[in-house]
């Protein structure tokens, strides 16, 4: 049997065949060769077709960063299934829900998730088999040890009949807005956002990526495109500021992917830890996205590091490219593009639409809309919300944006975010960068709270650079010295930290709902 193009499992079988003697994974002192990461994937992947998994049947991976989620993964397009993605910061109740409402028949997880699975399993009746990764002597009971899951697989290439309309992943939103939303995508969908991938970073035959962030999130892509182009892969288990300058420094990375709070905390660290000056001349590309960059600290990063930065725009809806701020948009020359996530991918068309769906003209607000051939089918189960998202083959994003005369994209606020004061909006991300630029402010946060005047009072919530003593009353003062009289907070609070989702973004929805009570 020829497997139909337009397949992952006719993409990644030629792939990691034609890298067979490159290193592709290293993590913790191990490290994988693209035949050693072949030979796992056909390993699992005939134990899940032993186990009755056919195109289509859910199959779960809960784990941490590891060199087993990748074979794993890889095992799963061999088989042909459907990867359900659970992070590894997700709570309890949220890989339960996701479990169940995906339909899951089979979960391979860490040992993070095995007393939760052998507790609630009556909680899950379409889960049929476990597999638990981890020394034997610890797995459960109920659970199949990894070790002799993956011993079960023929280490050899199994026809299977997958085509490009399967269902290939079903992603879950980050649940700023309510319970998360399974996303579905089909072969062909992911094959066509791989080549994306692709064609946007313009990597070339030697990279070296670093990956911190969770695989099951975005990064899991960077690393599924990497492994395309034969790239070497050094997985972390978690972000570290030391960690990244050793690797880059040491190890010669060439991209590594984060998101804004980490890039945050890395310039930080550099500023603490000036000597001995690290060697970060092998990195070419710096990609980051998943929530605004403010632009005093992508003005600082460019100092640092060089032109490296490329900025990405995608939702689970259309993963990672949407839009892309390039390399060489990233101008101080041109400080207006620093607040732009970019123009159009080349897959990708954009526009913004108003409350009817119709486009608006160039420098006025709307919602964001994009078309590409990798948006979404729907939402697992929700076809009304499905219907409301995506209309004529437009997917409404739920971002406000505008876009100028030479299509650079400008995100304002998500709709959910956007303060609506005394009868004016107001964007969120306007009033955070007045902030942020003020002396000794970290990160900052802002969000509308309920107020019996005001409708939404504007509250700005601020990090302060460690060390530093803020003035509230100077910098209340700034504001009004930077925004219009009605985009001004009406409170400023000091936190240590502010709350992120489990995929790292910025939850605004967490802020609201602790500091409304409060209010």
């Amino acid at each position: 049997m020829t497997v139909p193009l337009m397949t992952l499992k006719s993409l990644y079988t030629g792939a990691l065949a034609r890298f067979a003697d490159r290193c592709a994974l290293t993590m913790g002192g191990h490290s994988l060769s693209y035949a050693e990461l072949q030979r796992g994937s056909f390993q699992v992947g005939n134990a899940l077709i032993d186990l009755g998994v056919t195109p289509g049947t859910r199959v779960a991976l809960a784990m941490a960063n590891c060199l087993e989620f990748a074979v794993a993964a890889q095992g799963v397009i061999q088989a042909g299934a459907t990867r359900v993605a659970l992070n590894s910061m997700l709570s309890d109740d949220e890989v339960l829900y996701i479990l169940a409402d995906s339909n899951t028949r089979v979960a391979i997880v860490d040992a993070q998730r095995f007393e939760l699975l052998s507790r609630h399993r009556d909680r899950l009746p379409e889960l049929e088999q476990v597999i638990a990764l981890g020394p034997t002597r610890d797995c459960p009971s109920d659970m199949m040890p990894w070790d002799d899951f993956l011993a079960s697989g023929k280490p050899e290439y199994t026809d299977v009949n997958v085509t490009p309309d399967d269902l290939a992943f079903i992603p879950y939103t980050g649940g700023t807005t309510g319970k998360p939303k399974g996303v579905l995508h089909n072969q062909q969908n992911i094959y066509l956002n791989l080549l994306s991938h692709q064609m946007e970073l313009a990597l070339q035959d030697d990279e070296r990526f670093l990956l911190t962030s969770p695989l099951p999130h975005a990064a899991g892509s960077i690393l599924m495109v990497g492994l395309l182009k034969g790239a070497t892969h050094y997985i972390e288990p978690g972000f570290d500021p030391a960690t990244v300058i050793r690797r880059i420094s040491e190890d010669k990375v060439t991209l590594t992917f984060m998101v804004p709070t980490m890039i945050y905390r890395l310039l930080d660290w550099l500023e603490a830890n000036p000597e001995p000056r690290p060697d970060l001349s092998s990195l070419r590309t710096m990609l980051y996205g998943a929530a605004p960059i403010t632009v005093e600290r992508l003005t600082q990063g460019l100092e640092t590091f060089g032109p490296v930065f490329m900025q990405l725009y995608g939702q689970s809806e259309a993963p990672n490219f949407i839009t892309r701020l390039r390399r060489e948009d990233h101008n101080p020359a041109h400080p207006e593009r620093l607040l732009s996530c970019g123009q159009a991918a080349t897959m990708s068309q954009v526009r913004i639409v108003d409350d009817n769906g119709k486009p608006v003209p160039a420098g006025e607000s709307g919602e964001v809309a994009a078309r590409t051939p990798y948006n979404m089918l729907g939402y697992h189960g929700l076809p009304e919300k499905s219907a409301e998202t995506l209309v004529d083959g437009w997917l409404h994003t739920g971002d406000i944006g505008r876009m100028d005369a030479d299509g650079y994209l400008y995100l304002l606020d998500r709709k959910n975010d956007m303060i609506i004061s005394g009868g004016m909006n107001v964007y969120t991300s306007e009033v955070e960068n007045a902030i942020q630029p003020y002396p000794g402010v970290g990160q900052v946060a802002v969000v509308g709270l309920p107020d019996p005047d005001w409708g939404e009072a504007v509250t700005a919530f601020v990090v302060p650079d460690a060390g530093a003593e803020l003035d509230l009353e100077a910098l209340l003062r700034h504001c009004k010295g930077a925004l219009s009289k009605y985009k001004v907070p009406k409170q400023i609070h000091l936190l240590d930290s502010l709350p992120l989702t489990a995929y790292g973004k910025l939850d605004k929805k967490a802020l609201r709902q602790q500091w409304a009570a409060a209010v």
